[in-house]
């Protein structure tokens, strides 16, 4: 038997719809707090509070959702190359 590596152990992990991940690590840039969170796969997020320090976080400019500014994998419409506009998420 042989040990998965972290890499392999975390794409495990990752929830995925028809080739989309729906999951993703926001961070805080305020307080470096990490939270895996589901995305919704018809819409983007425009605001998420902060589990660690409170903070609502918004898009950066040009960004569509929060995941796309904040997360470990952009939202499943940029994966699915449908984008939403208008939206620079690849700035």
């Amino acid at each position: 038997m042989t040990e998965m590596s972290n890499k392999e152990s975390t794409d495990c992990a990752r929830e995925r719809r028809d080739g989309i991940e729906i999951e993703s690590v926001l961070t805080c840039p305020h307080c470096g707090k990490q939270s895996r969170e589901k995305m919704p796969t018809d819409a983007c997020l425009f605001f998420f509070t902060c589990r660690g320090c409170g903070t609502r976080l918004k898009p950066k400019p040009g960004h569509c959702c929060v995941f796309c500014s904040y997360g470990s994998v952009k939202c499943p419409p940029i994966q699915a190359g449908s984008g939403c506009s208008p939206c620079n998420c690849d700035s």
